[in-house]
C-alpha cells in the first residue's frame, strides 16, 4: 500500500507560516520599505565616497573638488544631490509601490548624461547592486520562492 501525505511536515508548516501573516498588506509594505531603504542608502553612499577623476579648484566657497570619472557615480561637492534623494512607499488597494527619487534638478543629467556630459549613474547601479538582497528579503518574507 502506497503512503500518501506530506513527507516533511515541519518544512511544509514553516513555509506555510511564512505565507500566512495577520496583515499581508502591512507585511508587504514593510518588505518594500526595507528594499527601498537599501537602494536609497546605496545611492547616497556611492555619491559620498568621493571621486576618482580630476581634482580642481572651485570658488564660492573656495575648495578643492575631485570629480568622478566617466561612468562612476557623481562625487559629492555640496551635498545637495544626496540630501535630495528620498524614498517612499505607498499602497494603492492591494498594490504596494516603493519609489526612490533624486529630486535635484540636475539628477537626470548625471544619471543619463547629456550630449556633452558622460553619464554618472548612481540610481540604477544602486538598484542592480541590491537586487540579490531584495530578492532575499522577499523570499524570507514568503512572497517568492
Amino acid at each position: 500500500m502506497a503512503k500518501s501525505g506530506i513527507q516533511n511536515l515541519q518544512g511544509f508548516q514553516k513555509k506555510l507560516k511564512k505565507r500566512i501573516v495577520d496583515n499581508p498588506e502591512k507585511h508587504l509594505k514593510q518588505l518594500v520599505q526595507r528594499s527601498t531603504t537599501l537602494v536609497e542608502g546605496h545611492a547616497k553612499q556611492s555619491i559620498m565616497k568621493g571621486g576618482t577623476g580630476i581634482t580642481y579648484q572651485k570658488y564660492n566657497p573656495r575648495r578643492q573638488h575631485t570629480a568622478s570619472a566617466k561612468g562612476e557615480p557623481p562625487a559629492s561637492d555640496t551635498g545637495f544631490l544626496v540630501s535630495n534623494i528620498t524614498s517612499s512607499v505607498k499602497q494603492q488597494g492591494t498594490t504596494v509601490i516603493g519609489q526612490i527619487v533624486a529630486s535635484a534638478p540636475y539628477a537626470p543629467y548625471l544619471e543619463f548624461g547629456t550630449s556633452t556630459i558622460d553619464p554618472r549613474p548612481f540610481m540604477q547601479p544602486a538598484l542592480e547592486r541590491n537586487r540579490p538582497k531584495i530578492k532575499r528579503i522577499f523570499k524570507k518574507g514568503g512572497y517568492v520562492d
